[in-house]
């Protein structure tokens, strides 16, 4: 049964996927492919899917704002450190164990958030989901790497990001009318399907454990550092703005972040198994992709999390509106990942991110000239532009990054990709929060002095208004009182603006940037890259 099938020669992957080549043949590699776009998709969807509902389980369980921003962090932070985790988990129990166990683990913590009954609950619903997404996302890109030949990667890649990029644009809208039509609680329940199919397909279709692989000893200081620097680092980056960046417990926060992060790194250049290879890094061209990947990281969860609050808090939109006007550019990426995959296969993968990079960086500038009463094409638009641009980025990034590896990093490459990945979104989303805020600040002082009563302007529009609110029952007699803060509330709300597009001119000026790193990248076509030959010995498991 075993050697039914010839096992493709162009391959770079493990005795045990040779084995399931020789055992199911040609469709064995877009099973697999499938099975991780499920699991992807499945966690992925949670995690756009809960932003939308975030106000209606404030109010539901009486969660503060400060509380509430935990539903975030919390997914975010247990993302980041367990990505690193999925390289000794695929040496250890083997593939096919790893994500079953990391969709077990999203699978409980998506129960546990659907029935929970409290603030605290939910929040370890989600630091439970988020350690499941977080150890399947790199196994899913490992295996697709290692069913595909070198110059089918971007191919393979394209194909699998288009269950990456239907979560987040499906999120928004399939949360939008979950919550208007039936609750919060089934934001939860979406992904269960999805993750409960993927459970079998993978015990069928995913590689076992190597037999003679090496169980490396698990790096538990490396993890408990590396906790401490992302839990420090993301509390301190998201209460310094309320708390003031002088305040004591902030200081100590960042203070925590910054040691933790040196002895983590310390530690990880001396430990025989690290869960941070730094050997990854002695190669040249993965360091440029690690670093473009850094910085679209923190560019783009920056961007996708601001322009939704844009449309809701200036625009006015209702969240099911908000998610359709971001539903056309998702689709699109869905069109364009299979070309941008094809096109990484047959010429330099640097002129595609380049030029993805400058066309979101363009998308971003667009969106500096935003008001409250931009057309609505003219946004939808501007965010297919980005989307566009997102397309030939990441297929051909992940592709790039992977191919200068030898086969016995890819496991700890593909968990190193998303973990940067996550921390720059991190980075991102918490320093553009800041940004805004401080923004907001700055533009509602700049425009407060100017409206005084003296001016003719300010005198009409208080006139103006406090009539109005005189033909308001109840309301006379301090219609005086109720156009000053009607005028206070306008200042505010064009000063939001204001700073929304200062916002959208950082994520630009990000991108501008990135091209620096992009220059670097691996510029070979897939075609200069001799696949291995034909009977040649599996790499070691290390």
């Amino acid at each position: 049964m075993a050697g039914r099938y010839p096992i493709p020669d162009d391959i770079e992957a493990s005795r045990n996927i040779r084995e399931l080549f020789a055992l199911y043949g040609p469709v064995f590699r877009w099973a697999v492919t499938f099975t991780a776009m499920l699991g992807a998709f499945a966690t992925l969807l949670t995690g756009t899917i809960v932003n939308v509902a975030i106000p209606d389980v404030m109010g539901a369980l009486g969660m503060t704002t400060e509380s509430a921003q935990w539903l975030s962090t919390g997914f975010l932070a247990a993302t980041t450190v367990t990505m690193l985790l999925a390289a000794w988990c695929v040496e250890t129990i083997g593939m096919s164990r790893t994500f079953s166990l990391s969709m077990l683990i999203f699978l409980g913590g998506s129960v546990l958030g659907g029935i929970a009954a409290s603030g605290e609950m939910l929040i370890v619903a989600r630091f439970v989901q988020g350690a499941g997404a977080g150890l399947m996302t790199p196994i899913s890109m490992l295996i697709v790497f290692q069913v595909f030949p070198v110059h089918r990667r971007g191919t393979a890649m394209g194909l699998f990001s288009i269950g990456v990029v239907l979560a987040p644009a499906l999120g928004p809208v399939l949360g939008g009318l979950l919550i208007d039509h039936l609750s919060w609680r089934y934001v939860f329940f979406m992904a269960i399907p999805f993750a409960m199919i993927s459970i079998p397909l993978a015990m069928v279709f995913l590689p076992q454990r190597e037999v003679d692989a090496r169980t490396p000893r698990f790096d538990w200081t490396g993890v408990a550092l590396l906790s401490v620097f992302v839990l420090c680092l993301l509390v301190g980056l998201s209460n310094a703005p309320r708390d003031g960046w002088g305040d004591d417990r902030i200081a100590m926060l960042f203070f925590g972040a910054a040691a933790s992060g040196f002895a983590f790194l310390f530690w990880e250049s001396r430990v025989a198994d690290p869960i941070f290879n730094l050997r990854l890094f002695t190669h040249g061209r993965f360091l440029a992709a690690a670093i473009v990947t850094f910085v679209i990281g923190a560019g783009l969860y920056g961007s996708t999390y601001f322009l939704p609050l844009f449309l809701q808090t200036v625009q006015g939109l209702k969240p099911t509106d908000a998610g359709l006007l971001l539903l056309p550019a998702g689709l699109i990426m869905a069109v364009f990942f299979p070309l941008a995959g094809w096109l990484s296969d047959h010429m330099s993968p640097r002129r595609l991110i380049i030029f993805g990079v400058a066309l979101f960086g363009l998308s971003s500038w667009l969106m500096v000239r935003v008001d409250t009463q931009t057309p609505f094409f003219d946004l939808a638009l501007w965010t297919l532009i980005g989307r566009i641009g997102l397309s030939f980025i990441f297929p051909c990034l992940n592709a790039a990054a992977m191919r200068p590896l030898p086969l016995e990093l890819l496991a700890q490459g593909s968990g190193m990709v998303n973990f940067l990945r996550q921390l720059g979104g991190a980075f991102g989303v918490n320093l553009l929060a800041i940004h805004f805020s401080q923004r907001s600040l700055f533009h509602a002082d700049a425009l407060a002095p100017s409206q005084t009563p003296g001016r003719d302007a300010t005198a009409d529009a208080l006139d103006a208004i406090a009539r109005l609110y005189g033909q308001i029952p109840g309301a006379a007699g301090v219609e005086d009182a109720h156009a000053l803060a009607f005028l206070s509330q306008m200042i505010w709300q064009q000063a939001s603006m204001l700073a929304y597009r200062d916002v959208f001119l950082a994520v630009a000026m990000v991108f501008a940037l990135c091209l620096i790193p992009a220059w670097f990248m691996d510029s070979r076509p897939p075609s200069a890259m001799r696949p291995p030959q034909r009977g040649s010995a599996p790499a070691p498991a290390r």
